[in-house]
């Protein structure tokens, strides 16, 4: 007997647990993750209390994600960070689907910063823009006038260069200022943090230049949340909430396969995972890696350390790096730089409009 033909699933096509769309519907929230795999930024978000609806946009290589409440939104790529305002006047307006979207996120301007491997990304106090630049192994700050504006890098690192020397990928906000970075290593010599990959992870404090915890497991996605500090540990399976005083640890959730990217609400963290990629030199020694399988988002009630929620893609995402969360947004759009549709809204202090691309020149 013949085999019946199997049918792919369809892009972007994904599961996930039965009150998930009714959790986001309570927030209310719109869930954004990238994925520089699949080179999207996806909102996901509760079509009703039954179901999800997705949105993936295309941006190249996307990385960390900034927001500020619901205003403005900028995104790391390959080689640029992009800046977007929440316009909901453009977003009812919007002539290919008219009185649909209630946030909607125009481009307003890009910084051309270079291949640097920007990282995570978060807005600061004054408007500024901070990012961290995994290539030199610094904090930056985006700046108009230059390419990246070095900060910040850490003690050990003798000089700027771009070699990746410690895969410095993490930054926590705190109270508004860059406070506390996460690293893979502590080498001073092009990417020597491949050498302890599983057990070389720090987590630095910017303003007194000290290591407050080392021996990690990769971190990633450090947070500042209701005053703790959250971290990620990518191949221990887990977050942990850290001291930055004493630099104890203690135990918050066991989260199963490749954790990356985590939002923070109320009791709430939402928190990417990733499928490994098994022909990958930087996974293919992990010990979980026969188990990170899929790619998703786990919803972890942080008072109890259980899993409330969870999301899994079939097809499409295999990678996920960051993840925001949009409080009181339920149907978000977002325009990228590379088809051409956001020259044709226009947004001024007290009015908005749509006009038409000019025609192609021959």
């Amino acid at each position: 007997m013949e085999n019946p033909l199997h049918t792919p699933p369809a892009p972007f096509s994904c599961t996930f647990s039965p009150n998930l769309p009714e959790f986001l519907s309570q927030i209310p929230a719109t869930l954004v993750i990238s994925t520089y795999q699949a080179g999207k930024v996806i909102f996901i978000s509760p079509k009703n209390a039954e179901e999800l609806v997705q949105l993936p946009r295309t941006f190249l290589k996307a990385m960390g994600i900034a927001v500020e409440g619901t205003r403005r939104m900028a995104i790391a790529t390959r080689d640029e960070v992009i800046y977007t305002v929440n316009s909901p006047e453009l977003g009812q307006a919007y002539p290919r689907k008219p009185q649909t979207y209630d946030a909607f996120y125009l481009p307003t301007a890009t910084y051309y910063t270079g291949m640097v491997d920007l990282h995570d990304l978060h807005f600061g106090h004054q408007d500024s823009l901070w990012a961290i630049n995994t290539s030199f192994s610094a904090l930056c700050k985006i700046d108009r006038d230059y390419s990246f504006l070095p900060v910040w890098k850490p003690p050990f690192i003798s000089e700027l260069a771009s070699e990746d020397r410690c895969h410095l990928n993490g930054l926590a906000m705190r109270e508004g200022v860059p406070r506390y970075v996460s690293a893979l290593g502590q080498g001073n010599s092009p990417q020597s943090w491949r050498e302890g990959i599983t057990t070389g992870g720090i987590v630095m404090d910017i303003q007194s230049n000290e290591i407050i915890a080392q021996g990690l497991g990769m971190p990633h996605s450090p947070r500042w949340h209701q005053g703790h500090l959250l971290v990620l540990l990518s191949a221990e399976e887990r977050i942990i909430a850290l001291d930055p005083q004493t630099g104890k640890s203690e135990p918050v959730a066991k989260v199963s396969g490749f954790v990356r990217g985590m939002a923070l609400y109320g009791d709430y963290a939402f928190v990417g995972k990733s499928k490994l990629r098994k022909n990958s030199s930087t996974f293919k020694h992990l010990k979980i890696a026969d188990k990170a399988s899929e790619a998703g988002l786990d919803v972890i009630h942080l008072p109890s350390g259980t899993t409330v929620a969870t999301l899994r893609y079939q097809a499409s995402v295999d990678e996920i790096y960051d993840v925001q969360i949009l409080p009181g947004v339920l149907r978000p759009n977002v325009l990228n730089t590379y088809e051409g549709h956001q020259k044709q809204a226009l947004l001024t202090p007290g009015a908005t409009f749509w006009g038409e691309l000019p025609p192609r020149e021959p």
